[in-house]
């Protein structure tokens, strides 16, 4: 049992968690989500004891083994192999003493050990792990400091997985992954034997995976039953009892306010306001669930292009003379493409979009580009290469020379950096929102073509929902590199593998993948011509999901506008003192007519907005 009781954490003067609890019960996989800066890492290092709290505490049972993954990555010239197997501190130890022990009974106490912690076993299960996270044999020998430091945190999750603790805690574990290795992963925490407490913003692995959310906001944190998708039902159910709770409230505050202003000043009634007044000062208000309104994308529209925009005939790229990474390419991109590159990292996905985004020159064949096109190409260098004491607008200023205020303001707008957040320095910003900032920086001027590479790994789950929408709502062409298969299901209708030395287009659907990678089935294989009627299919159905969009949000407009139309007309009905002077002189016969207008207008456009809402909906 690992209990939060009352656990209060304050950083920089903020208060980070307040008076938090929960209690997480031995063998949950618990998915600790919440908005990007919530406090989710605060609370993963107060529970393994890297962060004291300023109030409250965490218990769990004595001898508890944690598994945290540090923040350094491993290396040196040991192995991947050698420092999985290092990971097992008592295995380590032991197999060390059964070499140098000379007492015979001690001697077979350690082998009885070894035997009960499958000692022997463990090499070929710390093979396993690697494999899983895409090492192959070769890979597992070669020495730590020979990779990238996203591959040594490959390394430090691998080790952390198979020293198996009692409590397992993962931060963002897929964000070094590429969707296959995070497919593995997947199916190895379905089965872990021990508690699991994750922070994710993987739909899909939440859904898969966790038993329980635990959600944290505003420094409090809230247990839901299930994986994401039943979080999602039961909090938008609690939103809505919240919001008819407070809707409630306000209306009987606003008749207290109402009776205590017009019966203080009367000896008669001056005892009841007064009752009245001590009821609305001790009445607790009723908080709504709190939107957070720059969280926004919207990628401006480019000009139209005659397609094709690029096309690659028997093209080779690479980065070594007379060495390519992909040979033979034949590939076309037209204006209304959506594709999403499969395929293992270090196959070749990143050299392909730099191709694409003509950073690299072919090596080999020819690839022709429209001379007009304008490219956005989006990488995690450019979230790390900001200059923390910038701000977005002197940031999007720079790269804007020559642009107007209003202009360089309405980019920004696009994206959520509007008010304190366009002067906020980046180095005060979330993660989340130095992404944004990115992006709109490399959409300034409205790219034909979008290449994002691995887009959402600084985005929580309802910033992801926001870039789904905006790429669907883009005019332009798109590829993408994500391990988010969530956003690729939603966002590509066409497919392309890129494995040894090559690109091809991949004929089944991400399921039809997903299946190949575990090995459970073969995808199918329509015909070539099939897949392009597909493609235009899948165009003709994002154009239609955009049309209900706008019908949808026209239709609340007008709600709102017919809603405040009637509110208006009620008021001059009741109280034609107080009421609008231009309505006030119209006679009560033509106010209750406008009245059932006005009414009868409200369910229809009401009904549209449902309407168009359940389209959507049935669409996605």
């Amino acid at each position: 049992m690992l209990t939060i009781n009352d656990v209060t954490v304050r950083l920089g003067g903020r208060t980070i968690l307040d008076r938090a609890s929960a209690t997480i019960r031995p063998r949950s996989r618990v998915g600790l989500i919440g908005r990007n800066g919530a406090g989710k890492s605060t609370l993963m290092k107060a529970i393994i004891g890297q962060i004291e709290p300023d109030g409250g505490q965490i218990d769990m049972p004595r001898r508890t083994r944690l598994g945290y993954i540090a923040q350094e990555a491993p290396s040196g010239s040991a192995s991947p192999f050698d420092t999985v197997l290092a990971a097992d501190k008592e295995r380590a130890a032991l197999m060390e003493e059964s070499e140098t022990c000379t007492d015979m009974d001690r001697l077979g106490d350690v082998h009885d050990r070894l035997l009960a912690i499958d000692a022997y076993g463990a090499p070929a299960r710390a093979s396993r792990i690697l494999l899983g996270l895409g090492f192959d044999e070769e890979m597992q020998a070669r020495p730590l400091d020979s990779y990238s430091g996203g591959w040594k945190m490959r390394v430090a999750l691998a080790a952390l997985l198979f020293s198996e603790p009692d409590v397992l805690l993962l931060d963002e574990p897929s964000n070094h992954l590429d969707l296959e290795a995070t497919l593995w992963l997947e199916n190895f925490l379905k089965s872990y034997a021990g508690t699991l407490v994750v922070i994710s913003h993987e739909r899909d692995l939440l859904n898969n995976v966790v038993d329980t959310i635990l959600h944290l906001e505003r420094g409090k944190i809230t247990l839901y039953a299930g994986g994401y998708d039943d979080f999602e039902r039961q909090r938008a159910e609690r939103a809505a009892q919240l919001a008819a709770a407070k809707a409630s409230q306000d209306a009987q505050r606003a008749r207290l306010q109402d009776y205590i202003a017009r019966n203080s000043a009367r000896a008669s009634t001056a005892k009841q306001a007064q009752s009245r007044a001590k009821m609305l000062a001790k009445m607790q208000p009723i908080a709504a669930m709190a939107e957070d309104p720059s969280l926004s994308f919207a990628f401006p529209s480019p000009s139209e292009l005659r397609p094709p925009l690029i096309t690659l005939e028997m093209a080779a790229v690479g980065y070594a003379e007379a060495t390519p990474v992909l040979r033979s390419l034949n590939l076309r991109i037209d204006p209304d493409d959506r594709v999403a590159l499969l395929g293992r990292n270090g196959n070749g996905k990143t050299t392909l979009a730099r191709l694409l985004a003509a950073q690299l020159a072919p090596m080999e064949g020819e690839m022709n580009a429209s001379g007009k096109m304008k490219v956005g190409y989006f990488t995690q260098y450019q979230v790390e290469e900001l200059h923390g004491d910038d701000t977005p607008l002197q940031h999007m200023s720079r790269a804007m020379e020559g642009a107007t205020p209003g202009a360089v303001r309405a980019q920004l707008g696009r994206f959520g950096f509007s008010g304190d957040k366009a002067i906020t320095a980046a180095s005060k910003l979330s993660g989340g929102e130095r992404a944004r900032l990115a992006l709109a920086l490399i959409t300034r001027e409205a790219p034909h073509l979008l290449i994002l590479d691995e887009p959402t790994n600084h985005l929580d789950v309802d910033a992801r929902e926001a870039l789904v929408q905006a790429l669907n709502d883009y005019e332009g062409a798109v590829i993408l590199i994500s391990h988010d298969r969530h956003m690729v299901e939603l966002t590509a209708d066409r497919l392309v593998l890129v494995e040894q030395g090559a690109a091809v287009d991949y004929p089944g659907s991400i399921d039809d993948y997903i299946d190949l990678v575990l090995g459970r089935n073969q995808p199918s294989t329509p015909a070539g011509p099939k897949a392009k009627v597909d493609r235009k299919a899948a165009a003709k159905a994002r154009d239609e999901v955009k049309a209900l969009r706008k019908a949808a949000a026209d239709a609340e407009r007008e709600s709102q506008r017919l809603a405040a139309e009637c509110s208006a007309l009620d008021a001059v009905m009741a109280n034609p003192a107080k009421a609008d002077p231009a309505l006030a002189t119209l006679p009560m016969s033509e106010l209750s007519r406008r009245r059932a207008a006005a009414a009868a207008a409200l369910a229809i456009a009401e009904a549209r907005w449902l309407e168009a809402s359940e389209l959507i909906e049935h669409a996605a």
